[in-house]
């Protein structure tokens, strides 16, 4: 990637995911670029916003009317090593070091590792029962995929033109035993509460 006028490239994968695994699943991401724009000494940290300009995610300020979403936490490494995004995150940039010798505070180090985003405006895929988010949370909505698999859609007719819902999570508890009636489906959650209890709709 050539950066021009001092500008640190930086690569970002925008992960929203919609698909969980009764046994857990791999996210899917897509890749995009970022470019630094000097906003603050760690590269989108927390409460610090960027714009979703074409062909990849820019950092800028969040009183820019290109500002498009915030920064709700930042951890570093890798989204499987370290703690979840906050239950109500729209997607997930993950940020990878592409020039270590240039960076946002010209110490020589780009430290890698995920930004949880939540929108600036509506609509919110993270929100309960809309459809979307990387984590499937209380009050989300499934459809069977086969092979013991289930992925998200909105509640409300599936969205546009999506799937409808079969099942929508009731409870986050800590083992199957404590689920309420009339569980039938059980999901991985992250957090203290690993079990999602699912009631067919």
């Amino acid at each position: 990637m050539r950066v021009r006028g001092g500008v640190v490239g930086l690569v970002v994968v925008a992960v929203a995911v919609t698909a969980c695994q009764v046994g857990g699943g791999p996210p899917r991401a897509r890749p995009s670029a970022v470019l630094h724009s000097g906003y603050g000494r760690v590269f989108l940290g927390v409460d610090e916003c960027s714009s979703f300009r074409a062909p990849g995610f820019t950092e800028v300020s969040c009183a820019s009317e290109r500002a498009a979403a915030r920064v709700v936490a930042r951890h570093d490494g890798a989204v499987r090593d370290g703690p979840p995004c906050p239950a109500r995150t729209d997607f997930v940039l993950h940020i990878s070091e592409r020039r270590p010798a240039s960076d946002e505070d010209g110490d020589g180090h780009v430290p890698r590792g995920y930004a949880c985003m939540r929108s600036l405006q509506p609509p919110h895929p993270g929100d309960p029962g809309a459809g979307g988010g990387p984590r499937t949370i209380v009050g989300d909505c499934l459809y069977g995929v086969g092979g013991g698999r289930v992925r998200e859609t909105a509640c409300e007719g599936g969205g546009e033109g999506g799937p409808r819902a079969e099942y929508q999570v009731t409870a986050a508890v800590g083992s199957r035993d404590r689920c309420p009636a009339p569980t039938s489906l059980y999901v991985r959650l992250d957090g203290v509460r690993p079990v999602g209890c699912a009631r067919p709709l």
